[in-house]
Protein backbone atom coordinates (compact mmCIF):
# COMPACT_ATOMS: atom_id res chain seq x y z
CA UNK A 1 0.00 0.00 0.00
CA UNK A 2 1.29 3.68 -0.42
CA UNK A 3 2.12 5.36 2.26
CA UNK A 4 2.40 9.51 2.34
CA UNK A 5 3.07 12.01 4.58
CA UNK A 6 0.92 15.36 4.16
CA UNK A 7 3.75 18.14 4.02
CA UNK A 8 1.20 20.50 5.28
CA UNK A 9 -0.80 19.04 8.47
CA UNK A 10 2.42 16.39 8.91
CA UNK A 11 0.00 13.19 8.78
CA UNK A 12 1.22 10.44 7.84
CA UNK A 13 -1.54 7.75 6.00
CA UNK A 14 -2.28 5.32 3.54
CA UNK A 15 -3.36 6.23 -0.23
CA UNK A 16 -6.95 5.69 1.51
CA UNK A 17 -7.05 9.01 3.65
CA UNK A 18 -6.20 11.00 0.17
CA UNK A 19 -7.43 11.33 -2.75
CA UNK A 20 -5.26 11.18 -6.16
CA UNK A 21 -5.56 14.31 -8.58
CA UNK A 22 -3.42 13.45 -11.56
CA UNK A 23 -0.32 14.80 -13.30
CA UNK A 24 1.88 17.31 -11.37
CA UNK A 25 3.05 20.28 -12.94
CA UNK A 26 1.22 20.43 -15.70
CA UNK A 27 1.46 23.69 -18.18
CA UNK A 28 -1.78 25.25 -18.35
CA UNK A 29 -3.10 26.99 -21.16
CA UNK A 30 -5.65 29.74 -21.24
CA UNK A 31 -7.66 31.68 -23.36
CA UNK A 32 -6.01 33.03 -26.90
CA UNK A 33 -4.14 29.31 -27.02
CA UNK A 34 -3.50 27.34 -29.98
CA UNK A 35 -5.42 23.96 -30.35
CA UNK A 36 -2.20 22.17 -30.67
CA UNK A 37 -1.69 24.05 -26.73
CA UNK A 38 -4.95 23.36 -25.27
CA UNK A 39 -5.17 19.45 -26.97
CA UNK A 40 -1.78 18.93 -25.33
CA UNK A 41 -3.02 20.08 -21.97
CA UNK A 42 -6.19 18.61 -21.70
CA UNK A 43 -5.39 14.81 -23.12
CA UNK A 44 -1.65 14.21 -22.88
CA UNK A 45 -0.16 12.84 -19.65
CA UNK A 46 2.54 10.97 -18.64
CA UNK A 47 1.95 7.18 -17.25
CA UNK A 48 5.63 6.08 -16.76
CA UNK A 49 6.87 2.62 -15.94
CA UNK A 50 8.54 4.11 -12.60
CA UNK A 51 9.32 7.41 -11.10
CA UNK A 52 6.24 9.75 -11.11
CA UNK A 53 5.41 13.13 -9.97
CA UNK A 54 1.35 13.61 -9.11
CA UNK A 55 -0.87 15.12 -7.16
CA UNK A 56 -2.65 14.17 -3.35
CA UNK A 57 -5.28 15.55 -1.30
CA UNK A 58 -5.33 15.44 2.02
CA UNK A 59 -9.21 14.16 1.95
CA UNK A 60 -9.81 12.90 5.26
CA UNK A 61 -7.27 15.19 7.31
CA UNK A 62 -7.02 19.24 6.13
CA UNK A 63 -8.43 19.15 2.80
CA UNK A 64 -4.97 20.38 1.04
CA UNK A 65 -3.62 19.70 -2.14
CA UNK A 66 -0.09 18.72 -2.43
CA UNK A 67 2.58 16.90 -4.72
CA UNK A 68 4.25 13.75 -4.29
CA UNK A 69 7.02 11.92 -6.22
CA UNK A 70 6.66 8.14 -6.68
CA UNK A 71 7.72 5.18 -8.10
CA UNK A 72 4.48 3.62 -9.96
CA UNK A 73 6.12 0.26 -9.87
CA UNK A 74 8.01 0.04 -6.53
CA UNK A 75 5.48 2.32 -4.83
CA UNK A 76 8.37 4.06 -2.94
CA UNK A 77 7.73 7.83 -2.18
CA UNK A 78 10.74 9.73 -2.56
CA UNK A 79 9.07 12.87 -0.99
CA UNK A 80 6.14 15.31 -0.41
CA UNK A 81 5.72 18.79 -1.23
CA UNK A 82 3.84 21.67 -1.58
CA UNK A 83 1.33 21.99 -4.34
CA UNK A 84 2.30 26.19 -4.75
CA UNK A 85 5.86 25.21 -6.35
CA UNK A 86 6.33 24.79 -10.09
CA UNK A 87 8.86 22.39 -9.82
CA UNK A 88 10.13 19.52 -7.74
CA UNK A 89 12.17 21.01 -4.68
CA UNK A 90 15.92 20.24 -5.13
CA UNK A 91 16.43 17.72 -2.08
CA UNK A 92 13.35 15.70 -3.72
CA UNK A 93 15.10 15.85 -6.96
CA UNK A 94 18.03 14.80 -5.24
CA UNK A 95 16.37 11.27 -3.52
CA UNK A 96 15.34 10.13 -6.32
CA UNK A 97 18.53 10.64 -8.35
CA UNK A 98 20.45 8.93 -5.37
CA UNK A 99 18.05 6.00 -5.76
CA UNK A 100 17.16 5.84 -9.61
CA UNK A 101 20.29 6.81 -11.42
CA UNK A 102 19.96 8.73 -14.79
CA UNK A 103 16.02 9.36 -14.38
CA UNK A 104 14.14 11.88 -16.50
CA UNK A 105 10.96 13.15 -16.30
CA UNK A 106 9.84 16.05 -18.34
CA UNK A 107 12.16 18.89 -17.79
CA UNK A 108 12.90 18.11 -14.30
CA UNK A 109 15.97 15.43 -13.52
Amino acid sequence: MLILTCPYCGVKGEETEFHSGGEAHLKRFGPGSSDADFEQYLFMRENPKGVHLERWRHANGCGKWFHAARCTVTLEVFGTYSAQTTEPPQHIRDAISARRPGWTWREFS
